[in-house]
């Protein structure tokens, strides 16, 4: 029990950190936002990415939002993954 609650969790911080990577690369092409996997993409990770592109703005034209969003996902799960270990 204790194995598959991990396994899932684990999988779940992993599909959303390859949809938020999958939507930077998108980002670096033209009109790929207005495609329906685009729209879907953005309708997932704009909530998430939103939060910290008010805190730190762009680069010049390179927003390092993402890079933030990325490594804040991380310590989340690995926060969430010590506090199951000591609950479980």
């Amino acid at each position: 029990m204790q194995y598959n609650l991990w396994h899932m969790i684990n999988l779940a911080f992993r599909v959303y950190e390859y949809i938020l990577i999958a939507r930077v690369l998108m980002s670096w092409v033209p009109d790929m936002e207005r495609t329906s996997l685009g729209q879907f993409l953005v309708k997932i990770t704009e909530p998430y990415l939103g939060m910290f592109r008010r805190f730190i703005p762009p680069l010049g034209p390179i927003d390092i939002s993402p890079i933030a969003a990325l490594f804040a996902l991380y310590l989340i799960q690995q926060g969430l993954m010590t506090v199951l270990r000591t609950i479980l």
